[in-house]
C-alpha cells in the first residue's frame, strides 16, 4: 500500500528536545499524528497543534501505520519495541517501524528481525543536527534497512531533514551515526581548546570565531555551539548524558571490531568528568567549563 497523508497515520513516541520539533513538522504537513511520551506535559504544545495523545505505547502502536521512536537509551528502545507492552507486540501486520534514537547497531538488527517475523518493516534511522536541525527540518538522517521500505518513507523523512541517505542493511544507520559521533567527539575538544587559547592569548573569541569558522576549521560545533559557550548558554540542544551514551556505544562497538579510537576515549573521559561535576543534563557545549573557569568565559 502506498503511504499517503490519508492512510499513513503516524505514531510518534518521544516528544523531547528533538521529537517535539519533528512532530510539529509532520502536523504542519497535514499528517494525522498520535503521540506518546513518558511525561505528558512535554506533549501538551503538540496536542494543542492537533496531535492526538495516546495513553500507552501499545495503544499508539495498534492505531498507527507508521511508528516513529525518538527515546533516550538502548534500554528504552528495547523496552519500547520488544517489551510486553511494546510496539512489535501490538502493531498491525504491515506497519512501518522507524527508530530514530541513537542506539546500538546490534539492537537495530534484532528489532528488524523480530519485526520481519511479525510481518512488519523496520528501519534504523538516527539523526544528526541537534535542536537547531530539528527545528529547521534540516536533519541528516542515516538509514539502515531495506531499499523498498526506505523509498516508501522518504516523503516523511524529507519533512524532517535535508540529507536523507540509505546507508545499507539493518544496523547500517546506527553504524553511520557512530561515525558521526566519533567525529564530533574530537571536534568538541578542538573547539574548546581553541576558545580557551583565544581567551588566554588576550584575543576577542567572537572575532576569532568569525575568522576561523569559514576556513578549514569550520564545523557545526564551531558555528553553532561555540557562540553558546561564549555567553554561558549551556541549555541542551543535545544532552551531555546522551552524548556519553553514544560514545559508550561507539567505543564498545569499535573495540569489538578491533578498532583503535584514542580521540573518542579521551572525549568520553572528559565528558564523564563533566557529568560527575553536575552537568549531565547540560548541552554538550558545557565542555568548555573544564577549560575555562566562569570568570574567564565572560
Amino acid at each position: 500500500m502506498t503511504l499517503t497523508k490519508e492512510n499513513a497515520i503516524i505514531g510518534f513516541v518521544g516528544t523531547g528536545v528533538m521529537g517535539k520539533s519533528m512532530v510539529g513538522h509532520l502536523l504542519k504537513a497535514g499528517y494525522h499524528v498520535l503521540v506518546f511520551n513518558r511525561t505528558k506535559a512535554k506533549a501538551e504544545e503538540l496536542i494543542q497543534m492537533g496531535a492526538v495523545w495516546q495513553s500507552s505505547v501499545a495503544d499508539l502502536a495498534a492505531r498507527s501505520k507508521v511508528i516513529v521512536t525518538m527515546v533516550g537509551y538502548p534500554k528504552d528502545v528495547e523496552e519500547v519495541y520488544l517489551g510486553n507492552g511494546g510496539i512489535i507486540s501490538h502493531a498491525k501486520n504491515g506497519s512501518y517501524l522507524v527508530d530514530m534514537t541513537t542506539s546500538a547497531p546490534n539492537l537495530a538488527i534484532k528489532i528488524y528481525n523480530e519485526a520481519l517475523i511479525k510481518g512488519m518493516y523496520a528501519l534504523d534511522a538516527p539523526v544528526s543536527g541537534g535542536d537547531v536541525g530539528a527545528k529547521e527540518a534540516r536533519l541528516a538522517i542515516m538509514v539502515g534497512g531495506d531499499q523498498a521500505v526506505f523509498e516508501a518513507l522518504v516523503p516523511i523523512f524529507n519533512l524532517l531533514g535535508k540529507n536523507v541517505l540509505l546507508q545499507g542493511k539493518a544496523g547500517a544507520g546506527q553504524h553511520t551515526k557512530m561515525c558521526n559521533q566519533i567525529a564530533i567527539a574530537s571536534t568538541m575538544i578542538g573547539v574548546c581548546e581553541a576558545i580557551a587559547y583565544a581567551k588566554i592569548a588576550g584575543l576577542n573569541p567572537e572575532t576569532v570565531l568569525k575568522s576561523i569558522e569559514s576556513g578549514a576549521a569550520g564545523s557545526f560545533s564551531l558555528t553553532n555551539l561555540a557562540p553558546r559557550m561564549l555567553v554561558n548558554n549551556f541549555a541542551p540542544g543535545f544532552y551531555v548524558k546522551h552524548f556519553i551514551k553514544d560514545m559508550t556505544i561507539a567505543l564498545s562497538t569499535a573495540q569489538a571490531m578491533g578498532l583503535l579510537t584514542p580521540g573518542l576515549e579521551l572525549a568520553k573521559s572528559l565528558y564523564d568528568t563533566l557529568a560527575e561535576q553536575g552537568d549531565e543534563s547540560s548541552g554538550t557545549q558545557a565542555l568548555i567549563k573544564l577549560y575555562l573557569p566562569e570568570n574567564q568565559r565572560i
